[in-house]
């Protein structure tokens, strides 16, 4: 069932998208060569508890997933894109690292993910991480009333066009609100003016992630942390959004974020 929320429902969600706004900053300034995994891991789970805010990971259990995931956030490095386990692994110099967080908040959730560099920046790593980030902010600006749920795809998908990279439409973006996945896909790639029409109340997490020379995917023996089939490098962004009479809110903007 799809759930148009409210503007004092949006608010809310918004308070919830500011905490984990806070936290992705947060987990990017921590970042750093030598850093381990799990001291990132422990450290998110501080936060939450000291904010009262509750995981939507721990104990999530899915059908694609392997058992319940028992961890806080999904850190995933280098070709890794999406759902990594934290695990003992220290930082190395330019290792790229994909952060996912999604946090409940008196009832009210918000998703968001963004991609950093480990000490020395490689230019193609950070073209494709520019790539998701351009993709995300063309469907953020399609998610308007009236507007259909392909012209947000079709939109994520044409901008990793034009830096070339390949798009897997087996994970996308997906509705949010009272639960980390409501009802709604939003795959990363798709034809305008098709599907869903856009209403003012409409909340979606939107999150192109791509790979530099692939779109297929493996799964890591520990049933979670996806890779690229060809073990090319990878990133991944996402926002949640709600969709209002005025356009698109962006409800995990990051302070000092340039979009």
């Amino acid at each position: 069932m799809i759930e148009l929320k409210t503007t004092a429902e949006i608010d809310r969600m918004h308070v919830t998208g500011r905490f984990v706004a806070e936290v992705l900053t947060e987990v990017g300034n921590l970042a750093d060569v030598g850093v381990n995994l799990m001291d990132i891991e422990h450290h998110v789970r501080g936060l939450i508890k000291q904010r009262g805010a509750e995981s939507c990971y721990w104990d999530y259990a899915p059908s694609f997933g392997e058992g319940p995931f028992r961890n806080v956030i999904c850190l995933s490095v280098n070709d890794a894109v999406l759902h990594g386990l934290p695990h003992d692994y220290a930082l190395r110099d330019g290792d790229v690292l994909s952060a996912d967080i999604a946090v409940s908040i008196d009832g009210w959730v918000a998703d968001s993910a963004r991609t950093v560099i480990v000490g020395t920046p490689d230019e193609q790593d950070q073209r494709i991480i520019r790539a998701t980030e351009v993709a995300l902010e063309a469907g953020i600006d399609a998610a308007r009333p009236g507007n259909r749920l392909g012209d947000i795809s079709a939109a994520i998908g044409a901008v990793a066009a034009e830096f070339g990279y390949k798009v897997n439409t087996e994970f996308g973006g997906h509705g949010i609100g009272r639960t980390m996945h409501e009802d709604l896909h939003v795959p990363n790639k798709g034809k305008g003016g098709r599907g869903l029409k856009l209403r003012p109340g409409l909340t979606l997490a939107l999150e192109p992630w791509l790979a530099r020379t692939t779109d297929r995917i493996v799964y890591d023996e520990d049933g979670w942390t996806i890779r690229s089939a060809d073990g090319s490098r990878t990133a991944h962004s996402e926002h949640t959004v709600a969709i209002t009479e005025d356009g698109p809110v962006v409800l995990t903007r990051r302070e000092g974020e340039q979009h």
